[in-house]
């Protein structure tokens, strides 16, 4: 760690440039931990500019954490819609009712409260606490790392858990009493917008002069890089199910991925199995019913954090059978404009798209 001198200097220009040239994003507006706590959330792996229109809409409905906690689950995960990993929104919701029932609607201030909601692990509790109470308490994300990492060269020789142990007491040593909230909001902004992966804008970074990998030359070599798992590819075929001018969807298992969602029925295709062949199994084990594949209607590929998903939609006119769902929460049959009223994971949104754009034609 720097002397006491040089953690002032790298506090003050920070604070400076902070100052200057900071971003506008609505949730810096306020003082109230509701909307910080919401905007940390949305925050995770997902860019500024997509949360902002977000996070504007969720407050207009969701203005306060009682009116988040009095809300019904769907109607938290339709605003959540489009922001992927749907376990933040469910858990941000418990974590509002938990708060509403032990804490009186209060936000805790406190770490050891603040870690026993259901979400909030310790990046999460350090935002709150420095930027919504002023405490000054260390918060470490992905932007941060990376400026610490080149700030002070820290390297542990790729060891992930000493990596991050450092990282986190160097963040606990460098921010101030004073303003820790600005300050912490300035690493992670400066890791975001200057101190980039590829290509940094070293010329015009506030912490220049005091960046150790920057005096070696060698900034793109910190942090160490990740060895990243293996991608794991998916074929999966679904069915638009119709049936007297509605369509079929499934609630998925509240308690696995992506639960509460809803979807069009179907599954993974097996090894040399076709499209039609895999759907028709899928269809008979899930529901018991007999469907008729009329025509592939689009082929659509999707991208999570650790698979690919190319994902095979046929129209299938329902032909006999009563369904028995054995592997949903609930199913229901929908009029076409009104498959907007419920949640679905981003593919399938995809599908419902076309469906309001021209579900004539598949009547």
């Amino acid at each position: 760690m720097t002397t006491i001198a040089g953690k002032r200097k790298i506090q003050k220009a920070l604070l400076d440039w902070f100052d200057r040239d900071q971003r506008a994003m609505p949730w810096r507006q306020t003082g109230n931990p509701y909307p910080i706590w919401v905007s940390e959330i949305m925050l995770q792996q997902t860019q500024v500019q997509t949360v902002i229109p977000y996070f504007r809409r969720w407050m207009k409905t969701f203005p306060t954490l009682r009116k988040l906690a009095r809300s019904r689950q769907e109607t938290v995960l339709k605003h959540w819609e489009g922001l992927g990993y749907y376990s933040r929104a469910r858990n941000l919701h418990r974590a509002a009712q938990q708060v509403v029932r032990k804490h009186q609607g209060k936000v805790p201030d406190t770490y050891e409260e603040l870690i026993q909601l259901p979400g909030i692990g310790r990046y999460t509790a350090g935002a709150i606490l420095s930027i919504a109470f002023g405490q000054p308490v260390p918060v470490v994300d992905g932007n941060v790392k990376r400026v610490l990492s080149r700030l002070f060269a820290i390297s542990t020789n790729g060891v992930p858990s000493a990596h991050e142990k450092r990282l986190w007491e160097t963040s606990a040593q460098l921010v101030p009493a004073n303003r820790p909230g600005d300050f912490n909001q300035a690493m992670m902004e400066l890791g975001a917008t200057v101190c980039l992966p590829k290509k940094p804008l070293c010329l015009v970074c506030p912490l220049q002069p005091s960046c150790e990998a920057r005096k070696r030359g060698e900034v793109e070599k910190f942090p160490k890089p990740r060895a990243r798992p293996g991608i794991k590819k998916i074929e999966v075929s679904a069915a638009v199910i119709t049936r007297n001018g509605k369509v079929f969807i499934q609630q998925r298992p509240h308690g696995g991925l992506m639960g509460g969602l809803w979807e069009f029925p179907g599954g993974k295709r097996q090894s040399k199995e076709t499209e039609e062949e895999c759907l028709k199994r899928e269809i008979q084990e899930e529901l018991g019913i007999a469907i008729a594949i009329s025509k592939k209607m689009m082929t659509i590929k999707h991208s999570y954090t650790q698979f690919r998903v190319t994902l095979n939609v046929f129209w299938c006119p329902w032909q006999s059978g009563r369904i028995r769902a054995t592997q949903c929460e609930q199913w229901k049959w929908v009029k076409y404009e009104n498959l907007d009223h419920y949640t679905f994971p981003a593919a399938n949104a995809k599908i419902v798209k076309i469906l309001l754009n021209g579900h004539g034609t598949f009547k």
